[in-house]
């Protein structure tokens, strides 16, 4: 009974390995019907190593698509000095169920507080469930988009921004942004609206984003689009660089 236990496991477990690798079903088929025990823990073995070497391949395709800056993890994150809304948590970015529900994310705080650090660990943790993310900073993507626009290229660059469920945009507010490229950001903010996830960083309040792009109607349409489905998450405290700097540790000379 328990030789006949562990064939039928281990015939269940290649029947699902094949399908995952999308075998022919007469493969599978052929093992269970003249394989010995033996014979089927070795090719349930060599089915699972190789539906983890495609899982890896897949995630290491996905990380570098998404171009983050570095590759950052919750790992030893402290996420003491974040506000969160009362019906929102961390857990919620750590397992990605926010990118399924196509929800929203504004990081908001000083500078060096770990917005960025917060949001590219969110967009690793997607990836690695097999999720499709693309990272820009603010001024590369309307720099990306100005020029795709210059040159016939526009509708390509948004495809691809298309094809990611969650969409990442560091650093808003940091460089003004002229009425074109305001224009062209716009425009791939209204279109992730209730498509896609996206995580803004920014040390900017709201009443301050039309000062960015010089245009108060868009920014409060751009807004009012980011938290409709979506949190605001406040970020306290000191910069973490400046707190760690070596400058800091030397003595001043007097």
């Amino acid at each position: 009974m328990i030789k006949q236990n562990q064939r039928a496991a281990a015939c269940a477990e290649i029947q699902t390995l094949s399908r995952k690798l999308m075998l022919s079903s007469q493969l599978s088929e052929t093992c269970l019907e003249k394989g010995t025990q033996k014979q089927l823990d070795f090719v349930r073995d060599l089915f699972a190593e190789e539906a983890a070497r495609r899982e890896q391949n897949k995630i290491n395709r996905l990380l570098k698509k998404a171009s983050f800056p570095c590759i950052k993890t919750f790992e030893n994150y402290e996420a003491n000095k974040i506000a969160f809304p009362d019906d929102f948590s961390l857990e919620s970015i750590r397992d990605s169920s926010f990118v399924c529900d196509k929800l929203n994310l504004v990081l908001y705080g000083p500078v060096g507080t770990g917005k960025t650090h917060l949001a590219v660990a969110a967009g690793v943790a997607a990836c690695r469930l097999g999720m499709s993310v693309r990272f820009y900073t603010v001024a590369s993507l309307v720099r990306l988009l100005s020029t795709a626009s210059k040159n016939g290229k526009l509708d390509k660059v948004i495809r691809d921004i298309q094809q990611a469920q969650l969409l990442i945009l560091d650093e808003w507010g940091y460089v003004p942004i002229d009425t074109e490229g305001a224009r062209l950001l716009f425009q791939i903010v209204s279109d992730c609206y209730e498509c896609r996830s996206v995580i803004i960083t920014t040390n900017l309040e709201f009443s301050r984003w039309g000062t960015v792009i010089s245009d108060q109607q868009m920014a409060a349409a751009m807004i009012d689009r980011l938290i409709h489905h979506g949190y605001l998450l406040v970020f306290q405290g000191e910069s973490y660089r400046m707190t760690h700097a070596l400058m800091r540790r030397d003595t001043p000379p007097g």
